[in-house]
């Protein structure tokens, strides 16, 4: 029996259905079905009514999920106690977050943190929405910084997590600035400017294709380049080969130094939060002292 076919029937119990549970644990579809045939054959009896409708648990598949939901919780807080035992006297915190908030507001977060943890270790793990999520409800982490807008929020049940905002950020389009400010690319009407896409894997380019499909005012754009990174995005734009939506947190600093400038107004902006997730069972009481902290400023 694998740990993973427990989580499975934890997220089959909160969605009811084999699509939108295959999505949230970021397999397909007839995998996650021959996952949940795997945990019945395990548990020698039928776990799941599957006729039309929402999908429910038989009374044998209620009576697993209670043990699940004990099981996964009881192995993430016996990691958090081992991480904790690694170094004698050094506590141990693990945050998933994505590569650019990494960068950004995860450092940020840190050197306001930087007394709780000055002796202690503190783990950063970073990738892609779908790796941090992941993660993160498999228990490898005490936090997940990740970003929150109606368009990619992630799907976490209230009962079970505890989320705080840190912080407010936009995706400003910019471009590179020429002598006296002025944008080396202009949106026109008439002809379709260089843009700099980030990869669909990312949460900043599903805002962005959201965004731009609703728009009214959605400029001409030619796709010239996909990329899996924020970061080399913005290196992209001060280069001059393009157009893209950065985070104002990320840009802020060339814009400072006149290297780049936004584009348009504020009505092709994108405003987003930055949230602190975690679980609400008790965490250790280095992460705890972390999250009241964090959270009380």
């Amino acid at each position: 029996m694998q740990i993973k076919w427990l989580e499975d029937l934890i997220a089959l119990s909160e969605t009811r259905s084999f699509v939108r549970a295959a999505a949230q644990r970021h397999v397909t579809h007839p995998a996650f079905g021959r996952r949940i045939k795997s945990l019945e054959a395990w548990a020698g009896v039928e776990l799941v009514l599957r006729d039309a409708g929402p999908v429910t648990l038989t009374a044998a598949g209620e009576t697993l999920l209670q043990h699940a939901r004990q099981a996964v919780e009881a192995l993430a807080f016996a990691r958090s106690e081992i991480q904790d035992d690694a170094v004698p006297g050094q506590g141990v915190v693990t945050l998933a977050t994505g590569r650019t908030l990494a960068r950004t507001l995860a450092a940020d977060w840190l050197w306001r943190m930087r007394s709780h943890t000055a002796a202690a270790r503190v783990q950063v793990r970073t990738g892609s929405m779908a790796e941090t999520l992941q993660r993160f409800e498999r228990g490898e982490a005490d936090f997940m910084l990740t970003y929150y807008h109606p368009a990619v929020t992630q799907r976490l049940q209230p009962s079970l997590y505890l989320q705080h905002t840190m912080a407010h950020d936009r995706l400003v389009p910019v471009s590179r600035a020429q002598a006296g400010g002025k944008t080396l690319f202009r949106f026109s009407a008439s002809k379709p400017v260089p843009y700099l896409a980030y990869a669909n894997t990312l949460a900043l380019g599903q805002l962005v294709s959201d965004h731009l499909s609703n728009h009214a005012q959605a400029p001409r754009l030619k796709p010239v380049l996909q990329c899996d990174s924020a970061d080399a995005l913005l290196e992209y734009v001060l280069k001059g080969l393009g157009v893209a939506w950065l985070p104002w947190s990320l840009a802020v600093g060339a814009h400072r130094e006149g290297k780049l400038a936004p584009l348009a107004g504020k009505a092709l902006e994108i405003a987003f939060e930055v949230r602190m997730v975690r679980t609400k069972r008790r965490l250790s009481p280095l992460a705890e002292s972390l999250w009241d902290a964090s959270t009380a400023q």
